[in-house]
């Protein structure tokens, strides 16, 4: 199954690079329909004619932000130029408290398709 979203340029470009292999989104009902082996058709948030596709190669999912940063390293989330503190910090300012409560929190190990 192919699905899409949308990424802020930096991070798209931390993808690209091969440092940003999990993506990290709120366990929404659109989230919730993603399987390991689909695709995701990730395109910049400023201009969506820009993308490519990468494979799900894994799913974690936590009941929040905290939780998943305990497990994984920052240098795999984000970039190591970034702390965890940060990373959480950016998450909770596009996701609510209340929102990773209701949904909780997923992290997708993604492979860029080549």
């Amino acid at each position: 199954m192919l699905h899409e979203m949308r990424l802020n340029p930096t991070y798209y470009d931390y993808i690209v690079k091969g440092t940003k292999r999990i993506e990290i989104r709120l366990y929404d009902e659109k989230r919730q329909k993603i399987k390991v082996g689909d695709t995701i058709k990730f395109s910049k948030l400023d201009n969506e004619d820009v993308f490519f596709l990468a494979k799900v190669m894994d799913l974690y999912i936590y009941d929040d932000i905290d939780d998943l940063l305990k497990n994984f390293d920052i240098s795999i989330l984000l970039d190591s130029s970034f702390s965890k503190n940060d990373l959480k910090d950016i998450f909770n300012s596009i996701y609510s408290k209340e929102e990773q409560n209701k949904y909780k929190v997923i992290g997708i190990k993604i492979k860029p398709i080549k």
